[in-house]
């Protein structure tokens, strides 16, 4: 006979929407806080000029001949902490508040962004690993939603599947991008020691901005993974395979 089983399936739909808001909250806090933590750590050390002068785009090409890296031109982009390498054209682009300042902020994340570019140079395993899931990422984040809405209005478990599983794909992309920041902020902070961009007094400062921006990619995976067991609970709790009008 045909088992639709609603008052079974909105039960765990409650029981999973529950718990994903219960965890939500300190996520969302979480995501708050190193939001705040970015936007002011920057630009209290924005203020904060370093005493040898080193301006953003010094501190980068600093890192890159530390680490013996001649090829990756460094040019100036428009934004506010739009600092990025792009692999495409093999360039690190500093924004208008890096790359001319003699900033402690401006060491700190130019020389971050370098270390990017060294990664590649390097061939660093998770930044390539980051770079072949690309694809899969866009195609993820692009059609995950549709087919989870798609299957949980026609109770299809079949489509809810493959949303999960495309999905999946973003929070992949975002646990191998842990690594590779906290890589490219340690190669940065070693070579501001090790080539003395920075007095001693100065290195916290840079730190912190490093800190604080690391934290932002953290909170971006949790609340990816959150998302996920609140798909794959709503899965389970709907039958883990049985599709509507399926027989009992």
């Amino acid at each position: 006979m045909p088992y639709y089983g609603y008052g079974y399936y909105n039960y765990t739909d409650f029981l999973a929407n529950n718990l994903y808001f219960l965890l939500l909250i300190p996520v969302l806090l979480l995501s708050i806080w190193a939001q705040f933590q970015v936007s002011g750590s920057f630009r209290r050390y924005s203020r904060t000029a370093t005493r040898r002068r080193f301006t953003g785009a010094m501190a980068a090409e600093a890192v890159l001949r530390f680490n013996g890296v001649y090829d990756v031109p460094i040019r100036p982009c428009r934004g506010n902490l739009t600092d990025h390498y792009d692999p495409r054209d093999n360039t690190i682009y500093l924004s208008e508040g890096v790359y001319d300042a003699p900033t402690i902020a401006a060491v700190g994340v130019a020389a971050h962004e370098a270390g990017h570019a060294v990664q590649y140079a390097q061939n660093y395993a998770p930044i390539r690993v980051r770079s072949a899931i690309i694809p899969l990422t866009q195609i993820g984040s692009s059609l995950s939603f549709i087919l989870l809405f798609i299957g949980l209005f026609l109770y299809s478990q079949s489509l809810f599947f493959i949303g999960i599983v495309l999905f999946s794909f973003t929070t992949l992309f975002q646990l191998v991008t842990l690594p590779v920041e906290f890589n490219a902020s340690a190669r940065a902070i070693r070579t501001i020691e090790e080539m003395q961009l920075l007095y001693e007094d100065e290195l916290p400062g840079a730190k912190k901005v490093l800190r604080a921006a690391a934290m932002t990619y953290v909170a971006a995976l949790l609340m990816s993974l959150l998302q996920l067991l609140r798909f794959v609970l709503i899965f389970i709790g709907r039958g883990g395979g049985r599709d509507r009008g399926g027989s009992r």
